[in-house]
């Protein structure tokens, strides 16, 4: 299914879905997959530099895009299996402080991106058309299971931006 085909757009989530071409999910998965791999050379680069004390480090970053990958994945699961459970948000700064992302190299972390994001593609290859249609309410937000499918490929499109626009500028300095 395509992005078009999510109905209706929601409201906190559709920040990320936006960022995301019209494209089939899986294909628009699998692209923005590819998008880390091409600049992990400048991330290396970049080490535990941050533009500013206390933001995340890259490696802070692509835990956090594991992390929601994770537990939007579940959320997904949960509705496309007609679960009605109302599913909480979750505390994303401190999901970050207890993942300590700088012991483990940005080789580690990137090749662990790639192996949630195939575990991802199969779990959203899997659902049916009405899988996919099906709706639950997540961060007191009703959101189809395309939806969050979208949310998935444009999450990682949003923190390469911010990398991109405020960390890449560390480089040149």
């Amino acid at each position: 299914m395509y992005k078009s085909s999510i109905n209706p757009m929601p409201v906190f989530f559709d920040r990320y879905i936006r960022l995301v071409e019209e494209d089939h999910l899986i294909h628009a998965l699998q692209k923005h997959q590819a998008d880390f791999d091409s600049f992990t050379e400048k991330l290396q680069q970049l080490d535990d530099k941050t533009y500013a004390p206390g933001k995340w480090t890259v490696r802070d970053i692509l835990q956090h895009i594991i992390d929601n990958e994770r537990i939007q994945s579940y959320r997904a699961l949960r509705f496309a299996r007609k679960d009605t459970t109302s599913l909480p948000g979750y505390d994303e700064h401190s999901f970050g402080q207890q993942a300590a992302a700088n012991r483990r190299s940005l080789e580690d972390l990137l090749e662990e991106f790639k192996t949630v994001r195939e575990s991802s593609m199969r779990l959203f290859g899997s659902f049916s058309e009405e899988m996919l249609r099906q709706k639950g309410i997540c961060f007191n937000v009703e959101i189809s299971v395309l939806g969050i499918g979208f949310v998935i490929a444009g999450h990682p499109v949003h923190h390469i931006r911010i990398i991109e626009e405020r960390y890449l500028p560390l480089l040149a300095t």
